[in-house]
């Protein structure tokens, strides 16, 4: 039973009881307190819905936040969907990203040094297994 479902049972009680709100003290001061409980239990109410939005807002946000935290700070995030690979120049030690094409293409060129170098990836995929 909600708050305002209580106070509404309150109130037919309290007339019911056929208390004379016009002469009687007690009447006019149950009547007067059954009134500000209606309107506390719908200021109850529409907090209870702020409170709602408000946390399924806050779930979007951190849903989202979530999503940008992944970009901004995991280290293997790519845009796109291709695969980038580093190697390093045996020649000069500069860190290469190569993608799937030079990859299977076997020979990279050094940007930095301009140097060719064929990939061996037999140590990696020895690793891996």
């Amino acid at each position: 039973m909600t708050i305002s479902e209580k106070v509404a049972y309150l109130k037919g009680l309290a007339e019911g009881l056929d208390l004379d709100t016009e002469k009687s003290k007690e009447g006019k001061l149950i009547s007067v307190m059954i009134g500000i409980l209606e309107e506390v239990a719908l200021d109850l109410e529409d907090l209870q819905e702020v409170t709602d939005e408000l946390g399924e807002e806050v779930d979007a946000i951190s849903d989202d936040l979530s999503d940008v935290e992944e970009v901004v700070f995991d280290e293997d995030y790519e845009d796109d969907d291709e695969d980038f690979f580093e190697v390093e120049c045996p020649t000069c030690g500069a860190e290469i990203d190569i993608d799937e094409d030079v990859l299977e293409a076997g020979v990279v060129e050094c940007p930095a040094c301009g140097d060719k170098f064929a990939l061996d990836l037999s140590d990696e995929e020895e690793d891996e297994d």
